[in-house]
């Protein structure tokens, strides 16, 4: 069963700190084997020349939490709409999740409780502004950030890519690595040394759904002091392009969780 914890959690994961309109231009696709020839800029359009067009989504995720003292685990339905909506519904309907563009909600019953707000708390929480364009990045393996705004600086591993912007951050730090083959994400790492704050997102490897690369599994560590928490997530069953609705409406009688 989801308790509300798990159902936290997985908002946690989806709204952390992170697709924009897709492009039509061609796809690149490699051998896997890294270029040391190509340039950041290079690297970068590839990036987002391989960014996935698609209306819908919908699949499984199996979602593994850990705090370094519990664990939980929880197989969802996910159903996802282009830049509209990301619908997550628990076994039997006990617990459901649903992010547009304009507000994060989700609802328990097993405690009758339910959430519903903007990104305003998750933003002040992370300390980083948080939006579904970024909550989508995160799901799909793209960029958190767009790429396009800054100059980075290119350096090459046996692995793939790594980018570090040209000008560093005072408050963040930031890291990415794509891998070579689909020029989709293999790491993004933001940082605040200050705050003793470290999130990675790992992309373990991907998977083709209907002639699209999209992520298999998907690693994340969020590092805060002292505590750390980890959250593996798994798709499985992934379609594209059928037709879907996201049936969701808060219970009568339910309780609002007020988070401060």
């Amino acid at each position: 069963m989801m308790t509300y914890t798990t159902l936290r959690y997985a908002i946690f994961v989806l709204t952390f700190v992170f697709l924009f309109s897709s492009c039509k231009s061609k796809k690149v696709i490699s051998d896997g084997t890294v270029n040391e020839r190509l340039s950041a800029k290079a690297v970068i359009k590839a990036h987002y020349q391989n960014e996935l067009d698609f209306k819908t989504l919908r699949g499984k995720v199996k979602i593994d939490y850990s705090d370094g003292e519990s664990s939980k685990s929880v197989s969802v339905s996910l159903r996802m709409e282009k830049n509209k909506a990301i619908w997550l519904s628990a076994p039997f309907g006990v617990g459901k999740v649903y992010i547009s563009p304009e507000r994060v909600s989700f609802y328990n019953k097993l405690q009758n409780e339910y959430f519903d707000g903007d990104f305003s708390y998750l933003s002040k929480l992370l300390g980083t502004e948080v939006d579904f364009s970024i909550v989508q990045n995160l799901l799909l393996g793209q960029a958190l950030v767009d790429l396009r705004d800054e100059k980075y600086i290119l350096s090459t591993t046996d692995k793939g890519y790594r980018l570090t912007p040209k000008t560093a951050g005072t408050l963040y730090k930031i890291l990415f690595q794509i891998e070579p083959q689909n020029f989709k994400m293999a790491m993004q790492q933001l940082s605040q040394p200050l705050e003793k704050r470290l999130l990675t997102i790992a992309y373990e490897d991907y998977q083709k759904v209907q002639e699209a690369i999209l992520p298999n599994s998907v690693l994340v560590k969020a590092t805060a002091s002292e505590e750390e928490n980890t959250i593996a997530l798994e798709y499985r069953n992934l379609e594209l392009n059928t037709p879907l609705n996201f049936p969701y409406k808060i219970p009568k009688g339910f309780k609002e969780i007020v988070l401060k």
